[in-house]
């Protein structure tokens, strides 16, 4: 029982990183209709500017807010070059898909060009793990959960109570109808941008936190990422977020059956059981 708990902790952690990238996901595939597979990479260009910055001798926490800048920034560079022009020409969701791998790959070699391919820590003083009934609780695990939370009041806020929280949602129900009410959806889709970069960009520099700094480390969220974004309901936040923290104890749990190398294939074998049973989602999706 204490393993059990304690694998409910971690995957709490975990869910906790997957929930703030699947925010991001989710908005862009609800909102632009894109299958961002580079979503992952730029998790993880995040946690290297975190890394960039911090041993350089800024906090950790200034690093962290402006790592952000630098992936909002990336990702509005690649909406100028890449996804305006596609939408442009109307590309097929076909061709997306295959520029954003094109992407991913871009910018994960990218980053071991500049990094190089090794494991990398960021530079934090040593803390002691908090004992809790027997649960070993280490403090940034407490800070990703906690910091996950205020990002989740934050966006809920700003969908729910400012107006372009609302023109995002009504530009995610149905963009032509939002066109021709006088929204408009260019703003929409630049803000859309750059809530999903603070998101990615804090699950990277967090995911950091808990785990080593590693060029493929986005890559290996991507299944559980989209995952959480199918299993909560395309275009719905809220669902990704829960399904995040579904799926993230789910993975660390099952590693107690069927050894932690096999994890990543829970969230591979949710979606299909989701996607054959309830392919809507658990929960009421725009798309």
């Amino acid at each position: 029982m204490d393993i059990l708990a304690q694998l409910i902790v971690n995957g709490i952690a975990v869910g906790s990183i997957i929930a703030l990238a699947a925010v991001g996901l989710t908005l862009t595939y609800g909102i632009l209709r894109l299958s961002n597979f580079a979503h992952g990479d730029f998790l993880t260009l995040s946690a290297y500017l975190t890394l960039l910055l911090n041993t350089s001798g800024i906090n950790i926490w200034l690093s962290m807010i402006l790592a952000t800048t630098g992936t909002v920034a990336a990702m509005l560079l690649s909406e100028k070059l890449l996804w305006a022009r596609m939408r442009s020409i109307r590309a097929t969701s076909t061709t997306l898909i295959i520029i954003s791998i094109g992407l991913a790959l871009f910018l994960r070699n990218g980053i071991i060009f500049f990094w190089g391919g090794q494991n990398q820590n960021y530079n934090l003083p040593v803390t002691t793990a908090l004992n809790v009934f027997g649960i070993r609780i280490p403090q940034n695990q407490l800070l990703v959960l906690g910091l996950a939370v205020v990002a989740i009041f934050a966006l809920h806020y700003l969908l729910q109570n400012t107006k372009i929280g609302k023109a995002m949602r009504a530009v995610a129900d149905d963009l032509d109808l939002a066109r021709v009410s006088g929204i408009n959806v260019e703003q929409v889709i630049l803000w859309t941008w750059i809530i999903a970069g603070i998101f990615t960009s804090l699950g990277g520099s967090m995911y950091g936190l808990i785990t080593a700094v590693r060029p493929n480390m986005g890559w290996f969220l991507i299944l559980p990422l989209f995952a959480s974004v199918i299993l909560g309901g395309i275009g719905n936040p809220y669902g990704a977020i829960a399904a995040a923290f579904i799926i993230g104890i789910a993975q660390e749990v099952s590693s107690l059956w069927i050894g932690s190398q096999y994890k990543q294939g829970i969230a591979l074998l949710m979606m299909i059981l989701v996607l054959l049973i309830r392919p809507k989602g658990l929960f009421k999706g725009t798309i």
